[in-house]
Protein backbone atom coordinates (compact mmCIF):
# COMPACT_ATOMS: atom_id res chain seq x y z
CA UNK A 1 0.00 0.00 0.00
CA UNK A 2 2.83 2.45 0.97
CA UNK A 3 4.20 1.62 -2.82
CA UNK A 4 1.01 2.61 -4.33
CA UNK A 5 1.12 5.95 -2.13
CA UNK A 6 4.84 6.46 -3.14
CA UNK A 7 4.29 5.92 -7.20
CA UNK A 8 1.02 8.25 -6.70
CA UNK A 9 2.99 11.10 -4.99
CA UNK A 10 5.45 10.74 -7.87
CA UNK A 11 2.96 10.79 -10.46
CA UNK A 12 1.27 14.11 -9.33
CA UNK A 13 4.43 15.43 -8.84
CA UNK A 14 5.37 14.87 -12.34
CA UNK A 15 1.75 15.81 -14.03
CA UNK A 16 2.50 19.37 -12.12
CA UNK A 17 5.94 19.88 -12.89
CA UNK A 18 4.63 19.16 -16.60
CA UNK A 19 1.71 21.50 -16.39
CA UNK A 20 3.69 24.28 -14.95
CA UNK A 21 6.40 23.79 -17.86
CA UNK A 22 3.64 23.73 -20.44
CA UNK A 23 2.32 27.32 -18.53
CA UNK A 24 6.24 28.77 -18.67
CA UNK A 25 6.12 27.70 -22.57
CA UNK A 26 2.44 28.95 -23.22
CA UNK A 27 3.87 32.40 -21.52
CA UNK A 28 7.35 32.66 -23.54
CA UNK A 29 4.99 32.03 -26.74
CA UNK A 30 2.46 35.20 -25.91
CA UNK A 31 5.74 37.24 -24.44
CA UNK A 32 7.12 36.49 -28.27
CA UNK A 33 3.70 37.38 -30.02
CA UNK A 34 3.64 40.56 -28.55
CA UNK A 35 6.98 41.29 -28.65
CA UNK A 36 7.01 40.69 -32.28
CA UNK A 37 4.01 42.45 -32.82
CA UNK A 38 5.32 45.40 -31.44
CA UNK A 39 9.03 45.20 -33.09
CA UNK A 40 6.87 44.86 -36.48
CA UNK A 41 5.29 48.20 -35.46
CA UNK A 42 8.38 49.88 -35.23
CA UNK A 43 9.64 48.43 -38.19
CA UNK A 44 6.79 49.51 -40.23
CA UNK A 45 7.04 53.15 -38.82
CA UNK A 46 10.78 53.38 -39.67
CA UNK A 47 10.18 51.81 -43.16
CA UNK A 48 7.23 54.61 -44.19
CA UNK A 49 9.17 57.72 -42.17
CA UNK A 50 11.63 58.30 -44.33
CA UNK A 51 8.94 59.14 -47.28
CA UNK A 52 6.51 61.07 -45.12
CA UNK A 53 9.45 63.00 -43.46
CA UNK A 54 10.14 64.23 -46.94
CA UNK A 55 6.82 64.77 -48.01
CA UNK A 56 6.00 66.88 -44.71
CA UNK A 57 8.08 69.54 -45.56
CA UNK A 58 5.59 70.82 -47.91
CA UNK A 59 2.28 69.22 -47.18
CA UNK A 60 0.49 70.12 -43.49
CA UNK A 61 -1.83 66.87 -44.01
CA UNK A 62 0.92 64.70 -44.18
CA UNK A 63 2.85 66.49 -41.07
CA UNK A 64 -0.03 65.78 -39.24
CA UNK A 65 -0.80 62.66 -39.88
CA UNK A 66 3.17 61.69 -38.96
CA UNK A 67 2.45 63.12 -35.97
CA UNK A 68 -0.04 61.14 -35.20
CA UNK A 69 1.67 58.23 -36.32
CA UNK A 70 4.58 59.22 -33.50
CA UNK A 71 1.56 59.59 -30.77
CA UNK A 72 0.49 56.24 -31.50
CA UNK A 73 4.02 55.07 -31.54
CA UNK A 74 4.81 56.38 -28.32
CA UNK A 75 1.63 55.16 -26.62
CA UNK A 76 2.78 51.40 -27.72
CA UNK A 77 6.06 51.65 -26.42
CA UNK A 78 4.71 53.00 -23.37
CA UNK A 79 2.47 49.99 -23.46
CA UNK A 80 5.13 47.72 -24.19
CA UNK A 81 7.67 48.66 -21.52
CA UNK A 82 4.59 48.15 -18.98
CA UNK A 83 4.20 44.84 -19.72
CA UNK A 84 4.91 42.85 -16.25
CA UNK A 85 4.54 38.73 -16.90
CA UNK A 86 7.73 38.41 -18.57
CA UNK A 87 8.51 34.85 -18.88
CA UNK A 88 11.76 34.13 -17.24
CA UNK A 89 13.33 33.26 -20.58
CA UNK A 90 12.77 36.50 -21.34
CA UNK A 91 13.90 38.62 -18.91
CA UNK A 92 17.18 39.70 -20.54
CA UNK A 93 16.11 40.24 -24.33
CA UNK A 94 13.02 42.23 -22.55
CA UNK A 95 15.24 44.44 -20.34
CA UNK A 96 17.33 45.11 -23.91
CA UNK A 97 14.15 45.71 -25.49
CA UNK A 98 13.01 48.29 -22.41
CA UNK A 99 15.94 49.71 -22.29
CA UNK A 100 16.38 50.53 -25.71
CA UNK A 101 12.27 51.70 -25.95
CA UNK A 102 12.71 54.39 -23.41
CA UNK A 103 15.61 55.72 -25.63
CA UNK A 104 13.24 55.67 -28.36
CA UNK A 105 10.44 57.05 -26.14
CA UNK A 106 12.85 59.93 -25.09
CA UNK A 107 13.77 60.45 -29.02
CA UNK A 108 10.02 60.72 -29.66
CA UNK A 109 9.22 63.15 -27.02
CA UNK A 110 12.35 65.27 -28.32
CA UNK A 111 10.29 65.47 -31.28
CA UNK A 112 7.11 65.77 -30.34
CA UNK A 113 7.18 69.68 -28.66
CA UNK A 114 4.07 70.51 -26.38
CA UNK A 115 2.25 67.41 -28.36
CA UNK A 116 3.24 68.55 -31.92
CA UNK A 117 5.48 67.66 -34.46
CA UNK A 118 8.92 69.63 -34.06
CA UNK A 119 9.86 68.38 -38.41
CA UNK A 120 13.26 69.90 -38.00
CA UNK A 121 14.00 67.90 -34.50
CA UNK A 122 12.68 64.57 -36.11
CA UNK A 123 15.28 64.83 -39.25
CA UNK A 124 18.00 65.41 -37.12
CA UNK A 125 17.53 62.88 -34.54
CA UNK A 126 18.22 59.20 -34.00
CA UNK A 127 14.65 58.39 -33.83
CA UNK A 128 14.98 55.69 -37.36
CA UNK A 129 18.64 54.71 -36.17
CA UNK A 130 16.98 53.15 -32.47
CA UNK A 131 13.96 52.11 -34.15
CA UNK A 132 16.17 49.83 -36.46
CA UNK A 133 18.61 48.93 -34.19
CA UNK A 134 14.91 47.65 -31.78
CA UNK A 135 14.10 45.77 -34.70
CA UNK A 136 17.91 44.01 -34.97
CA UNK A 137 16.31 42.41 -31.44
CA UNK A 138 13.38 40.39 -33.53
CA UNK A 139 15.53 37.25 -34.78
CA UNK A 140 16.74 36.73 -30.90
CA UNK A 141 12.90 37.31 -29.65
CA UNK A 142 11.80 34.93 -32.11
CA UNK A 143 14.12 32.17 -30.93
CA UNK A 144 12.53 32.28 -27.56
CA UNK A 145 9.37 30.99 -28.70
CA UNK A 146 11.20 27.94 -30.57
Amino acid sequence: MKKVHFFLIIAVSLFLSACSFLGEVNDSIDYVNQATDHVNKLNNFAEEAPQLIEQAANDLAIQKELETKLVTLKQDIEAFININDVPSVAKDIHQELVVKNELLLGEINEVLQNGHLALDQLENSQLLTTVNEITNLLNRIKSLGQ
